[in-house]
């Protein structure tokens, strides 16, 4: 049915354009769009435009900020000699909602990759690099995902790091809570051995 009405589909393509979005839920996306009223659609596509005119790279830690420098690098409350790196802006949210990080963070935008492309002039570890000297960064947590990727990249973080005299550290990964020991797989058991702690 879709197919013969040109501007649903047109408005369906546009909507698979986005991350993780099959064609199937971007045609439920486009018929929701239907429903909406004149009014909710322009404020839809306001906000759309809106959010791309004015968001952009922070300056300092390459976070997405709608201000001249991001809200984290602007609070001199937080310890910036403490920069969390990370792979993704989406990561710094999550970090955020645990209210208990109070440091600064730096976003890399994705992953050392070599088979798809991503080398390290491709993310923003140069920027990172930039940082250490002028923040008196004293010590960088890399904060990336717990896959090969994550891992080559922390890896590679690392060793430009530890020359500069900057202690680098990884976020602890292991067992989750109410998940039996048996169950766990070989590397969640060396992660969670790794990053065992006093209690």
């Amino acid at each position: 049915m879709a197919d013969y009405i040109e501007s649903l589909s047109r408005l369906s393509e546009q909507f698979a354009k986005l991350g993780g979005v099959g064609r199937k839920s971007a045609m439920r996306m486009a018929f929701s769009v239907l429903e909406l009223t004149e009014e909710e659609v322009e404020e839809f596509a306001e906000a759309i435009i809106d959010a791309k005119r004015k968001i952009h790279l922070c300056p300092i830690c390459q976070n997405l900020t709608d201000r001249e420098i991001c809200r984290v690098c602007d609070d001199e409350e937080r310890d910036h000699s403490l920069v969390c790196v990370v792979s993704d802006a989406k990561t710094v949210m999550a970090m955020e909602k645990v209210r208990e990080y109070k440091g600064v963070y730096h976003v890399l935008h994705g992953v050392l990759s070599p088979l798809n492309g991503i080398t390290p002039d491709k993310l923003k570890i140069k920027e990172l690099l930039a940082r250490i000297d002028k923040d008196a960064v004293s010590e960088v947590i890399v904060a990336t995902n717990a896959d090969v990727e994550g891992e080559t990249t922390a890896m590679y973080i690392a060793r430009l790091l530890r020359p500069l005299g900057v202690k680098v550290t990884r976020l602890a990964y292991g067992i989750s809570v109410g998940t039996d020991i048996e169950y766990a797989d070989e590397v969640t058991l060396y992660r969670a051995l790794q990053g065992r702690r006093d209690v």
